[in-house]
């Protein structure tokens, strides 16, 4: 029998190589910025089309390459930083120059513009598909210039399964994000179609937050330090009201690292407890320096995932200080203790203090504050008033309310009772069957049954007597042009005034002028890697909760009845078209066993 193992050609072996570094355009973005890092750059500029599938070109002032190590860097294997194993673990830098540029090179058409200091000329290299064109002298400016073109043209099933444009350059833009968060100290320029996107300065940390992000986050963010003897930890956390329904702007950095943990994002969500609504994730920027010895960020071929010596105690760290920090800002009760006592006891365990012969740290008693102008019976009076006057309205509203006996069908020869319970639910007699009603649900389907897409080149919307303004981030900015063509079927009237400002003259009808602001920071989140051809549906979904209203709006029974007719001339359906139900029945012939 004849033997059937062989050995892959080396372009079979540098496409297959590829997939795990290159999984779309983002992945190059992010290996070209961080060796332009590596490089000691202080200016970097990434240039986009058609959201990197056409190419991505990144300029950086760094120190460059000679012209043998230029041709070295997009062999297999090559890198400047690892001689033997053991450097592995302790890799201070982001990549290895030249670990990926073989795989991106078999899988484009790579372009290479590098030339050293102080050298009178640099060297020019071109290579298609993994395979070697030519390398010329060329004259140059200082640095290197990459131009990565077609990516995966030779490899046409890769390409295919790239998404939209929109989709792929919100991935693009969450990779430029996390690089220029952890280097504030460098100047980054991003131009997508021939538009700047971003134009970063050099500045402090909070400014570089700002830049990306938007003036609007600024009053939210909250300091956080701590230095202690193994690990530092520094960054902003935004109050409870800059949290997010989606993932929002969660970023954990580790020695200038980006990286992702949900075991860590615990420990953030855990020190907001009792501050955030259900179903919200706080916004934070979190940065840790620790001896790279500690670390392994080798177990991902992205490097997004990092494994830790002591993440246990990281994770205390976290949660401990981001508490002291919103109690320091009054965000939440404090008793003002140094450190959560979970994060005392480790430290007491792991890092013993010299000289205490009980082997733990010396604790700091808390420091209790007292007010001595404070009086309690003010607040409980005018609270005590408040619960009056709320009774006495209550009062005479029950006084003037409609018996509970009521008859909703005229047509019909029997009455439908209709009462309401203390947890927000209904009951609700119809004909021999007594219901137990969620009108909040049936509120909603009433609501998306009345509201169809809008027909093409027609509008709903009303003119505000005075304009409205929406500070807009860059981000905003692109998801804004990418929907911008649906708005005036919808009833929108918009347009960018200046640079990020976007001014809204007419809303649909519907929509209050109070509603105008928190309804678009909810369409620019639901179009989270969402294409444009899918804006329809999410807008519609949108529009219909924010009509909508919970079973705990409903308080009035004349609200209640009006609603039972709109929901019966639906055909008192029992189910929401996502598999909630509307109502159940209450099952009392089962009661009498009970008795």
């Amino acid at each position: 029998m004849s033997d059937i193992i062989q050995l892959l050609p080396d372009h079979v072996a540098n496409q297959i190589a590829a997939g795990e570094v290159v999984q779309r355009p983002a992945s190059i973005v992010k290996e070209l910025l961080e060796n332009a890092i590596d490089a000691d750059a202080t200016k970097i500029e990434l240039i986009i089309r058609d959201a990197g599938k056409n190419l991505i070109q990144v300029v950086d002032d760094g120190k460059g390459m000679s012209e043998t190590d230029a041709r070295m860097a997009f062999e297999r294997h090559a890198t400047s930083k690892i001689r033997g194993t053991e450097d592995i673990f302790k890799i201070s830098t982001k990549g290895f120059r030249g670990e990926a540029l073989a795989s991106i090179a078999a899988v484009s058409q790579v372009e290479l513009k590098t030339k050293q200091k102080d050298a009178t000329i640099g060297t020019n290299i071109y290579i298609e598909g993994g395979v070697f064109q030519f390398q010329d002298p060329v004259q140059t400016a200082e640095g290197s210039n990459f131009l990565i073109k077609n990516l995966f043209y030779n490899v046409p099933a890769r390409r295919k399964f790239l998404k939209n444009n929109n989709v792929e350059f919100r991935h693009v833009i969450d990779e430029f994000q996390r690089v220029a968060l952890a280097h504030e100290t460098l100047e980054f320029s991003l131009f997508h179609d021939d538009e700047p996107i971003f134009r970063l300065r050099k500045g402090s940390q909070m400014q570089r937050i700002v830049d990306v992000f938007g003036r609007k986050l600024q009053p939210q963010l909250i300091p956080i330090k701590e230095d202690i003897i193994w690990c530092k930890l520094h960054g902003y956390v935004a109050k409870p009201e800059g949290a997010k329904k989606t993932r929002g702007e969660q970023f954990l950095f580790v020695n200038g690292r980006y990286f992702k943990s949900p075991y860590f994002n615990k420990a953030v969500q855990e020190a907001f407890e009792g501050l955030l609504l259900p179903g919200y994730v706080p916004t934070f920027f979190l940065f840790l320096d620790i001896d790279p010895e500690k670390i392994d960020v080798n177990i991902h071929p992205q490097k997004t995932e990092v494994k830790f010596e002591d993440e246990h105690l990281i994770f205390a760290l976290l949660r401990s200080t981001i508490k002291r920090s919103l109690g320091i800002y009054n965000v939440s009760p404090s008793l003002d203790f140094e450190k959560d006592p979970h994060f005392d006891e480790i430290m007491h365990k792991t890092f013993p203090s010299k000289g205490n012969s009980g082997g733990g740290t010396t604790l700091k008693m808390p420091e209790i504050i007292v007010d001595k102008d404070y009086n309690p019976f003010i607040e409980e009076r005018e609270v005590a008033q408040a619960e009056i006057q709320n009774l006495t309205e209550m009062y005479h509203q029950n006084i003037t309310a409609e018996p509970s006996k009521i008859n909703l069908f005229e047509d019909e020869d029997f009455d439908e009772d209709l009462m309401r319970l203390p947890n927000g639910y209904w009951l609700f007699n119809k004909g021999d069957e007594t219901l137990m009603l969620d009108l909040g649900r049936m509120h909603r389907l009433v609501v998306s049954e009345n509201t169809k897409p809008v027909k093409k080149g027609t509008t709903n919307g009303h003119a505000l007597l005075f304009s409205l303004e929406y500070h807009m981030n860059e981000i905003e900015k692109a998801k804004y042009n990418s929907i911008k063509k649906y708005l005036p079927e919808l009833g929108f009237e918009m347009s960018i005034a200046h640079e990020s400002v976007l001014r809204i003259d007419a809303v649909p009808e519907g929509l209050k002028e109070t509603q105008v602001m928190k309804f678009l920071e909810n369409l620019f989140e639901i179009l989270e890697y969402k294409s444009e051809e899918e804006f329809m549906q999410y807008y519609q979904n949108q529009w219909s909760k924010l009509q909508s209203k919970s079973r705990f709006d409903f308080i009035y029974k004349k609200d209640a009845e009006q609603l039972i007719k709109d929901f019966t001339a639906l055909g008192f359906p029992e189910f929401l078209p996502n598999g909630k139900r509307c109502f159940y029945e209450v099952p009392f012939n089962d009661f009498k066993n009970k008795f």
